[in-house]
């Protein structure tokens, strides 16, 4: 089974992109956010997901492993497979999508194409205690997350987390970053304190 694949991209297309190695031409699947890291006639290292079918191999590429593992588990899933996990990829980072997770923001793992409601549902609720990822989202995230959801949580925070959503970023990247800035100045930070802290945890 190929695991890793290190060379020379050839081309690549939309969904997929053709590594050279020593003169061998494998071609890859790979999620938009994989494929945009690449570029032509450069060198590149890919970590391979080898999937064998009766009429064909088919290999998936990822710039980490901790991808390739998000790619792994999110098939455990019943109607995930590796069509809806590479749509997933592209428009979520395994962190956006352990946070989500973490949440319960059933919302934007819903922003994947061919990923409904019900999916969406199952997704975070199956996934929840399964992800060795979301043992580095700390306990306080789901906490800040309940009370955020219930409008129980303190006015700067919840303030910070919605001045985050509207300059754009997800609601659970927003949630996790305000929940890391809370954790660094305490529970008495005022609004535009938490915002800049969360703005820093965005950008690491």
């Amino acid at each position: 089974m190929i695991g890793k694949l290190k060379g020379t991209v050839d081309s690549i297309a939309d969904d997929h992109a053709l590594i050279d190695v020593h003169g061998v031409g494998y071609l890859v699947q790979a999620s938009s956010r994989t494929l945009q890291s690449l570029a032509k006639g450069e060198a590149a290292i890919l970590f391979i997901e080898t999937q064998v079918r009766e009429d064909a191999i088919r290999l998936f590429g990822f710039t980490t492993e901790q991808e390739r593992e998000w790619f792994r588990l999110l098939q455990t899933v019943q109607g995930v497979g590796a069509k809806v996990a590479l749509a997933m990829l592209s428009i979520m980072s395994g962190g956006e999508i352990a946070a989500a997770i973490g949440t319960q923001d059933k919302a934007m793992i819903a922003r994947a194409p061919g990923v409904g409601p019900k999916l969406a549902q199952r997704i975070v609720v199956e996934l929840k205690d399964k992800s060795p990822a979301l043992t580095s989202i700390d306990s306080g995230l789901a906490g800040l997350a309940n009370a955020v959801n219930e409008r129980a949580a303190p006015k700067p925070v919840a303030d910070a987390v919605s001045a985050l959503v509207n300059l754009g970023y997800p609601q659970a990247s927003a949630m996790s970053a305000i929940a890391a800035a809370v954790k660094i100045l305490g529970d008495s930070a005022e609004t535009s304190t938490l915002i800049r802290q969360g703005l820093k945890e965005l950008a690491k």
